[in-house]
């Protein structure tokens, strides 16, 4: 038994589509069905003359995605699928062998059928874990650190176990040792750990506030306490009295919120003639409330950990010198690696 990173798109396209139809699935839109690929040699030879254009370092790397998604790959092993569409990694069990899926769409029918088990929020992994879960890979084995116990453990509520000497490289296949890491990504983590430790409570509302002054709202912050469904009110103009008019709820707990939070903030919009809510959640949201706000967007917004790192970093330079001080940031620039599809 292993455990697969397995990437749902550079964007995150293909989640809603492997969440929603129980597979892992890869890109290489222009391969056809690969059910007869008996061997790396073949799938290489397939590569080569399917991708005349790239570079031979590239098929080859391909190659090593491809082939254990095709072949390597076993029932009972773990799928984790690091979501970009919000701040969790969803894990699966293998339940069967490749199959192509030609009424999916044509950058989603290369397929591993899935159980999906639990989606995880990110900051209930070790730094480590999520180093190896960051590798900027479609597909790799994820093998360093006891990562396929650890994991387990954290799908059964329980603790990480303490880390153990990494598995054996298996040269076959890219690993989380070959690729390089998505950087990006680990820098959202660290800071999205910072804030855990620096934000709680009600100083979670003092920063969404903070951030709603550098884009320009005037803001009234709830003190700490009962707060009657509001920690912020905030409207645009010289004195706050111009539309757009928000209320915003914050909740710096790690639960999911559900559908009863976002109506509760609906009936605070009404009694406070507000224009629009921003419901801000550190824990993330459950599934039917992301489909509830789906038909709300110019009504309510969602804010979890990844989009408040997304705030912080649009608008850092506008932020009091006190926050800055407490979230000490530098913008870098990097090469992002050609890894897949």
């Amino acid at each position: 038994m292993t455990v697969w990173l397995v990437r749902a798109g550079s964007r995150g396209e293909r989640e809603t589509l492997a969440l929603e139809n129980d597979v892992a699935v890869i890109g290489w839109e222009e391969l056809p069905d690969l059910a007869s690929v008996s061997s790396r040699e073949d799938l290489l030879t397939l590569l080569q003359a399917t991708y005349v254009d790239d570079k031979p370092k590239a098929i080859i790397n391909w190659t090593g995605q491809i082939w254990p998604f095709l072949s390597t790959m076993q029932p009972g092993d773990l799928v984790a699928v690091p979501l970009k569409t919000r701040p969790v990694i969803a894990i699966g069990e293998v339940i069967g062998p490749y199959r192509h899926r030609p009424e999916f769409p044509p950058d989603a029918r290369h397929t591993r059928p899935v159980r999906w088990l639990k989606e995880i929020p990110r900051d209930r992994f070790d730094q480590d874990l999520l180093y190896s879960l960051g590798a900027f890979m479609t597909v790799c084995r994820i093998q360093r650190n006891n990562a396929e116990q650890r994991i387990r453990v954290l799908l059964e509520d329980g603790k990480q176990s303490a880390t153990a000497r990494a598995d054996p490289v298996m040269p076959e296949e890219v690993t989380e040792i070959d690729a390089p890491p998505d950087l990006e990504q680990l820098a959202k983590d660290q800071i999205v750990a910072l804030l855990g430790r620096k934000f709680k409570g009600h100083d979670l509302a003092r920063l969404v506030g903070a951030i709603l002054e550098a884009q320009g709202y005037k803001i009234r912050v709830s003190p700490p306490g009962a707060d009657g469904g509001v920690d912020i009110i905030a409207g645009k103009g010289l004195l706050g009295f111009d539309s757009p008019k928000l209320v915003v709820q914050v909740k710096s707990g790690e639960n999911t919120v559900d559908v009863k939070v976002i109506r509760e903030l609906q009936g605070v919009m009404s009694n406070f003639k507000a224009d629009h809510g921003l419901l801000v959640s550190w824990g993330g949201y459950t599934s039917p409330a992301l489909k509830e706000t789906a038909t709300k967007y110019f009504e309510i917004r969602l804010w979890d950990s990844e989009d408040l790192v997304t705030m912080i970093q649009t608008h850092y330079q506008d932020l009091p010198d006190a926050v800055q001080a407490e979230l000490p940031m530098k913008r870098i620039w990097m090469l992002v690696p050609e890894v897949g599809e």
